[in-house]
């Protein structure tokens, strides 16, 4: 697993807000061998395993926060 890299914390905030919402968004990440995904899911959880921020998708997909690329079109910003 590569070192875990922090997101910005205003990004996470606004994943929380999305995550209290319950709505679908629109999710694009890098998958396990580094190739883009899109999802369109509700974030369920977020949370923090092993010093790794995750989050946890309706679908059952969890997500390395760091491994974001975009949630509803809005880009990852560089960590804080």
């Amino acid at each position: 697993m590569n070192n875990y890299q922090p997101i910005s914390c205003d990004f996470y905030d606004e994943l929380e807000a999305r995550a209290t919402l319950r709505r679908p968004c629109r999710i694009e990440f890098l998958d396990a061998t580094g190739q883009s995904q899109t999802v369109e899911a509700v974030i369920k959880d977020l949370y923090i395993r092993s010093k790794v921020e995750y989050m946890l998708l309706s679908t059952g997909l969890e997500i390395r926060l760091d491994h974001l690329i975009s949630v509803d079109g809005k880009f990852l910003p560089e960590a804080c």
